[in-house]
């Protein structure tokens, strides 16, 4: 798959700029860090949306932003790494295919509120605080009757989270988004199902955690 970015790869950053620092050696110790294909889940939970305008939260190499866009998609990629926004952004041209390219977290982005149609957040790497900021930043995005869609690998058992040094509870979980789903929106998918990816990065990854949610109002 394409841009799984795995928590368990990186301790919680303490700023911004650490956390694209982080990302950008992270890229550029490879040529190719992503298998460069739009994520499977993306494609099936897509089937049968109207194109419109549409939020890639993480976009790393750009896999899935441009699929979107060749889909027809009207496309905003946002990735913390300066390195992975090259990279997609040179396929972009190569391709010929239009996008806006968004250098930022996404709390520090400050996009404006309820301007997308879809909000695709595939496996990130998002930080939580306590006012669940990364959270509302998600929610927010969504226009009225738009798509909320994040997906995300299993909660690790404590004993591997200690393995690769970090704590799950410092990073934002689709559980923890559709926590926060209040009157407004419609709970479509909540649920684990099988992930069958055979080779290249999240291969050893067997299920995916998948939120999707629609906002009615």
């Amino acid at each position: 798959m394409d841009h799984t970015h795995d928590a368990a790869d990186h301790r919680p950053p303490r700023n911004p700029g650490e956390n694209q620092a982080q990302w950008d050696q992270r890229y550029s110790e490879m040529e190719k860090l992503w298998s460069g294909q739009p994520n499977g889940v993306l494609l099936a939970e897509t089937r049968g949306l109207t194109p419109g305008r549409v939020l890639d939260v993480g976009c790393g190499e750009g896999a899935d932003a441009l699929w979107l866009a060749e889909q027809g998609w009207d496309v905003t990629a946002l990735d913390v790494s300066r390195v992975a926004l090259d990279r997609a952004a040179h396929e972009a041209d190569q391709r010929g295919v239009q996008l806006r390219w968004v250098h930022a977290g996404l709390v520090e982005a400050a996009l404006p509120p309820a301007s997308f149609e879809l909000v695709s957040a595939q496996y990130p790497a998002l930080l939580r605080t306590a006012e669940n900021r990364a959270e509302h930043a998600l929610l927010d995005a969504v226009a009225v009757g738009g798509v909320l869609l994040i997906v995300h690998h299993p909660t690790p058992t404590t004993a591997e989270a200690s393995a690769h040094g970090f704590n799950p509870d410092d990073y934002v979980s689709p559980a923890g988004v559709a926590a926060l789903l209040g009157e407004n929106w419609l709970l479509e998918v909540n649920e684990t199902r099988p992930r069958h990816v055979a080779t290249g990065a999240g291969s050893h990854h067997t299920a995916d955690m998948v939120v999707r949610a629609r906002r009615l109002r």
